[in-house]
């Protein structure tokens, strides 16, 4: 008699396929646990800007054989990080893509440190308005207003801390780079932090579809404005609304009641800008 692992014992036989490979392939496997503080990032156009980012610190950078030209298209050679050369099904299992998650990785992912947010009075040296969004939980929203707001030159983007989401591949892949470029800061108390604004000389107008009043940016001349967007559903908070200087709508002549979030931040910093 032989006892395991002593002489005599059989030699396990190897499996045809590693486990975590062969639980992928029957759609079990979950994503590796990301280390504390840290997110995957995905996309081209996201993981190229992060590149570029002196901020970041990157930890693995993982690409198929085939996304690598369009990475270097968007970021020239050489990477400050050495790629992982996988197979699309590796990196669908490293982001815990399933079928229907959303996930468009278009073949690399980038896993590094989130970005530390500046402190409210140090981003208030950058120039051009700010973008306040008040209760506005979607991911999704918050990057393409990101991206709206990099666009039109906003200084800053805040949003609440409890309510917005933190930093995410689906947030910085909509914002398709403006993440690395325009700094989100996550503030506890949004009416405080419009009160700190105003004794900078910052100019604070919410937007509200139900106000008479029609957000007319030519008499903003010579004015730094924060913008102040609420949430889909139920717009700005009573505090928040009472503590800005004005409120005031789109002028939609279509008739049209609302706009999405997004379409409807693009819209106002247009209007605000488009004297400038």
């Amino acid at each position: 008699m032989s006892l395991p692992g002593g002489r005599g014992a059989k030699p396990e036989r190897p499996t045809d396929r590693p486990p975590m490979r062969e639980n992928f392939a029957r759609g079990q496997a979950k994503a590796p646990a990301v280390p504390n503080g840290a997110v995957w990032l995905y996309g081209t156009h996201a993981v190229a800007a992060a590149l570029g980012n002196p901020a970041r610190r990157l930890r693995r950078l993982v690409i198929t054989e085939e996304a690598q030209a369009s990475l270097a298209a968007e970021r020239p050679l050489p990477w400050p990080i050495q790629p992982e050369v996988a197979a699309r099904e590796r990196i669908d299992q490293l982001l815990g893509a399933r079928q229907g998650s959303g996930i468009v990785h278009q073949g690399v992912a980038l896993l590094t440190d989130q970005l530390v947010a500046p402190p409210l009075l140090d981003a208030l040296k950058r120039p051009g308005p700010i973008l306040v969004l008040d209760q506005i939980s979607d991911p999704r929203n918050i990057g393409a207003l990101m991206r709206t707001a990099q666009a039109f030159g906003a200084s800053m983007v805040i949003a609440q801390e409890r309510n917005a989401p933190e930093e995410t591949g689906a947030l910085a892949k909509v914002a398709s780079g403006a993440l690395e470029m325009i700094p989100l800061l996550r503030i506890v108390n949004i009416s405080r932090a419009l009160i700190v604004l105003k004794s900078a000389d910052v100019w604070v107008v919410g937007l509200d579809g139900t106000s008479p009043n029609k957000l007319n940016g030519e008499a903003f001349g010579g004015r730094r404005v924060a913008l102040v967007l609420g949430s889909e559903g139920e717009g700005m908070r009573r505090l928040t609304r009472e503590t800005c200087d004005e409120v005031a709508a789109l002028g939609m002549p279509g008739g049209m009641e609302s706009l999405n979030v997004s379409a409807a931040g693009a819209v106002a910093l247009y209007e605000l800008t488009r004297s400038f």
